[in-house]
């Protein structure tokens, strides 16, 4: 039992490098067509962006099946860890930082705000060259750094 927690907490651990990868060179890459309204907003509520949860949520979907029916509950640890990650990307990135749904728009919270500062320089860039911070999760000590400045002088943030 505690293997496959193990093992779907490494599964979980491994998105983050994964989503920065696919992110940087699939996204802001080949398949820009579907990633360009999340840099350059729309009207309306959906973007094609969206398009992304549905394929982030077939390796998962598929794991977490094919591991059912064969027997491979270590293949299912692997689906269950992705689509933990999947929650987690969906609270952070849509819920926190975007704030399409208005559940925690007023957080004070230091990872909450570096996170939203490297998400905030990510889109200072239209296009799909020349971007930084592709991560989702884990915050880079400059943005860290950043909110402690700002809370040690906050008329300069």
């Amino acid at each position: 039992m505690w293997a496959y927690l193990v093992i779907a907490l490494i599964s979980f651990c491994l998105m983050e490098g994964i989503t920065w990868l696919t992110h940087r060179y699939v996204m802001h890459g080949f398949l820009w067509y579907l990633h360009e309204d999340h840099h350059r907003k729309r009207p309306g509520f959906f973007e094609k962006n969206d398009a992304f949860f549905v394929i982030f949520a077939i390796p998962s979907w598929l794991c977490i099946m094919l591991g059912s029916m064969y027997g491979a509950h270590w293949v299912v640890s692997i689906g269950a860890g992705i689509a933990l990650y999947g929650l987690a990307y969906f609270l952070v990135h849509e819920v926190i930082i975007h704030q399409r749904f208005k559940w925690f728009s007023r957080s004070t919270n230091r990872y909450i705000r570096a996170i939203r500062r490297a998400h905030k320089m990510h889109h200072k860039h239209l296009d799909r060259h020349e971007g930084e911070s592709f991560g989702m999760l884990f915050v880079a000590k400059k943005y860290w750094d950043k909110v402690r400045d700002g809370e040690k002088h906050p008329q300069q943030a």
